[in-house]
């Protein structure tokens, strides 16, 4: 590619949803350039999550999501390998390791974003912002941001949102600060029962906001990693070079509470087994991942999520190393332990580590209509629906902090934020996602599509999250986009009639009609689904 490349398309993130809208921009017959931050195509689909992992009504999904993305299988080899070879055999260009830098406007439409370096390191690290340089510019008529961040809507002044909304912002009654979960009769403070010796590390100061308040917190991040003890496999869990038994105190005296639970313990590490790789568990005070450190990643520069992202890795590292070697951890578990290491031979290029952190949420468009929690429970109808969405109100949580016990008025320690409204099939029946749900107010941007980070409060965002539902909603923004360019006018004032009329000969299922859905699908999923989640 030259300096200044020029096409009708830019897809920015070569997440699966990326993938999908460079993919129906090409078959609509605009030239494409899809951008991708790292070196590898399908994002979470490539790292972990399974195609039909967060699809538990296949019959609510259409389009090339239904006849392409669902059939790629369940390896992520297998998965990065499919994305790359669909992307090829378009002879669609992408543009690797280069994110965006700047964004030039002219009124209400960007003319060009300026690129930058973005190499990441052995284990799928994104480079620092102080390390990266300037790079090539694209011009486009009309770009997507199919991105985990949202950046390229941010650089172009589009409004957005991060954190939890206040149960008044949209009338959702579980909005905001929930109820603590997973107390736990521990002592929090670095001296037992000497407030003023400071919190253990692991723990966040409770701001003291009521529950139904707003705050800037979000769900936790984690990686959907796989273990193994086969030799020929497995990459050792090595300790980072800071590492100190003292910054797993937290966990000494958990593990302490739980004394000889083998199985709990497997909760704190490694997590929950899905379908193959290990998630979070939610339903034990220390798990596989760290908690509060998404609040600072969401809004933040890639000084910042390159430093995060490395800080999950090391908190793993740290954790095994722990629960591996520490006296206090029963024997038996330390051995078992001590046997696992990191599949080498699902992530190959990067070690054993997925090349995607799990970026379950971070902006989110402010545009034209901003889905609710009513709009999950089909509550509202919309004329302008571009694709539905099917899954409960899916939140990790997003602090760990200390608590007294209302009932006992004892001190411990517990989780808050965490919730899984509706399980697997939410409603039991899809809702639509409006057009205007993922096309910014006219006067700030009029050709910018998002599907991925699109207008939804954090309750409805969590919801919609699914990357099954990435995939749709990029399909439809990238029919819009093309069509745009054909009826020369800005997004947002495309002819819906004709729009929904070809989203429906795509194959785009645009409403449901059957009252009772079948049950989920995903014969791999957890047999409690009004406890645990694949999201």
């Amino acid at each position: 590619m030259t300096n200044t490349a020029a096409v009708d398309v830019c897809v920015y993130g070569g997440t699966a949803a990326g993938c999908v809208a460079a993919m129906a921009a090409h078959q609509e017959g605009a030239s494409v350039v899809l951008v991708e931050p790292g070196r590898w195509l399908g994002g979470m689909l490539s790292s972990g999550i399974k195609p039909l992992q967060d699809c538990p009504l296949p019959a609510a999904v259409g389009g090339l999501t239904g006849e392409v993305i669902l059939g790629f299988g369940n390896e992520p080899r297998s998965v990065l390998r499919a994305f790359h070879e669909w992307i090829e055999s378009a002879d669609i260009e992408v543009v690797f390791e280069r994110r965006v830098r700047s964004v030039s406007s002219e009124g209400n439409r960007i003319t060009a974003i300026r690129l930058e370096t973005s190499r990441p390191d052995k284990w799928g690290v994104p480079l620092p912002a102080s390390e990266s340089v300037p790079d090539i510019a694209i011009k486009s008529s009309v770009f997507i941001d199919a991105s985990y961040e949202g950046d390229l809507m941010a650089l172009a002044g589009v409004p957005y949102r991060t954190g939890r909304e206040p149960q008044d912002a949209f009338g959702e009654e579980v909005a905001g600060v929930r109820p603590v979960t997973n107390w736990t009769p521990i002592d929090p403070y670095m001296i037992a029962g000497d407030t003023t010796s400071g919190l253990l590390p692991l723990l966040h100061p409770d701001h003291g906001l009521p529950v139904g308040a707003g705050d800037d917190y979000t769900q936790a991040y984690n990686f959907r990693f796989y273990v193994t003890t086969d030799p020929a496999r497995r990459v050792e869990f090595t300790a980072p070079d800071d590492y100190s038994a003292d910054g797993f105190e937290l966990v000494r005296r958990y593990v302490e509470h739980l004394g000889s639970d083998l199985e709990a313990l497997r909760g704190v590490f490694p997590g929950w087994l899905n379908s193959g790789e290990y998630n979070y568990q939610r339903a034990s005070l220390i798990t596989n991942a760290p908690l509060g450190t998404s609040r600072a990643y969401q809004d933040g520069n890639w000084d910042t999520r390159s430093r995060l992202w490395r800080h999950h890795i090391d908190y793993l590292r740290g954790l095994h190393h722990f629960l591996s070697t520490d006296p206090s951890v029963p024997e038996e578990f330390r051995a078992e332990m001590s046997r696992y290491g990191l599949d080498a031979a699902v992530f190959p290029d990067t070690e054993g580590w997925p090349p995607q952190l799990y970026v379950r949420v971070a902006r989110r468009l402010e545009g034209r209509y901003t889905l609710a929690h009513a709009d999950v429970l089909n509550q509202n109808d919309h004329s302008d629906s571009i694709g539905l969405a099917l899954f409960g109100v899916d939140v990790y949580p997003v602090r760990r902090i200390p608590h007294r016990d209302s009932e006992t008025g004892r001190l411990g320690v517990a989780t808050e934020g965490d919730m899984f409204i509706g399980g697997h099939m939410g409603t039991g029946r899809p809702y639509p996602i409006p057009y205007r749900a993922i096309t910014p107010q006219q006067s700030d941007c009029g050709n910018l599509l998002v599907p991925v980070c699109l207008s939804a409060t954090h309750i409805a965002y969590a919801a919609t999250r699914m990357e099954p539902v990435f995939c749709v909603l990029a399909e439809s923004a990238a029919v819009a986009a093309v069509q745009s360019l054909r009826e020369r006018t800005d997004v947002q004032g495309i002819d819906m009639r004709k729009f929904r009329a070809r989203l429906a000969e795509r194959g785009q299922v645009l409403d449901f009609s059957d009252p009772e859905p079948a049950g989920r699908t995903d014969p791999e999923s957890p047999g409690r689904p009004d406890q645990e989640s694949a999201g």
